[in-house]
């Protein structure tokens, strides 16, 4: 049975210019509806949403999030839109699609304190610790992406202006600047990647022990398992990291819409997410420092 999926991908990839990961992501969501129909032996053409209903409903008794099932239905809304305009089918069967009710996931940042534990000497004292240790600082320091992170390649760095330009969603390409800490530490660390690998090596920044760029598990393996040293938080990711950073930086008084630029949001609403932690961390001082409410000061 045609479903069409590899020219959604080629679709995602060429037009929607969405990255590798997205594209997989989406098209493995499409293709697990279409396991639950096979089931049901309908086609393309015959696919209405009385089936997508009957998908979310199986979703959510196997105990699948909302939030899930909501990402879910969009990449599903983008492949019949794809197959709705290229007028492959006749109807768009999601057209009165309503997402379900989701409470937000509140990102809790790492702290300042337990940032300042992010120290040289707690990595291996070889070149992969050294690049361990600024793949971390880098992340903290500049908030960008996961996926910006391992593509930004040796060209796009520039120490005499301390900025460097990374690539972000849409093939977006930005400016980030660096402060003194982070462009010596990256003028030390490609010295050492030269004596490490040659002029000749990938011209990816960051390298596998094979000489290849190095991949998402690797990053968030080393994200993750560094910080459980440091922190008893459950979520321990490189986003945790962007989220640090934007925390971080607003709560030292940065201008939000300067946030916005850095982290290469496209709408002002994306970056104020970071103003709920912000408030929240106003609160919690709010209640310690008033005279009329600490606890120290109560009989």
């Amino acid at each position: 049975m045609e479903n069409y999926i590899d020219q959604y991908k080629e679709y995602l990839l060429k037009e929607k210019k969405f990255s590798l990961h997205t594209v997989q992501a989406y098209s493995r969501d499409v293709e697990l509806f279409w396991d639950f129909l096979s089931s049901k032996e309908v086609v393309l053409s015959q696919v209405e949403y009385l089936h997508v209903r009957e998908w979310i409903v199986t979703l959510s008794s196997d105990g699948i999030t909302n939030t899930t099932i909501n990402r879910k239905a969009a990449s599903l809304k983008s492949y019949f839109r794809f197959l709705y305009i290229t007028q492959t089918i006749a109807s768009y069967p999601l057209e009165g699609h309503k997402p379900l009710r989701a409470e937000k996931e509140l990102q809790v940042p790492f702290s300042e304190q337990e940032m300042l534990k992010v120290e040289r000497n707690e990595f291996k004292n070889d070149f992969y610790g050294l690049q361990n240790f600024v793949i971390i600082s880098l992340f903290y320091s500049s908030g960008i992406r996961k996926s910006e992170l391992i593509e930004l390649e040796l060209h796009k760095i520039d120490l005499v202006n301390q900025e460097i330009r990374v690539l972000g969603k849409r093939n977006k390409e930005r400016i980030v600047p660096l402060i003194n800490e982070i462009a010596e530490m990256l003028r030390g660390f490609i010295a050492e990647r030269a004596g490490q690998f040659g002029a000749a090596s990938c011209d990816k920044l960051f390298l596998s022990k094979k000489g290849k760029k190095i991949n998402q598990t690797f990053v968030y393996r080393l994200i993750n398992d560094y910080f459980r040293r440091v922190t008893s938080k459950g979520k321990r990711s490189p986003h945790v990291l962007r989220h640090t950073f934007a925390t971080h930086m607003l709560n030292a008084g940065a201008n939000l819409n300067t946030i916005k630029e850095i982290l290469g949001h496209s709408s002002l609403s994306s970056t104020q997410i970071y103003t709920h932690t912000s408030l929240t961390a106003l609160k919690k001082t709010y209640a310690q420092a008033h005279p009329r409410f600490r606890d120290d000061d109560k009989d």
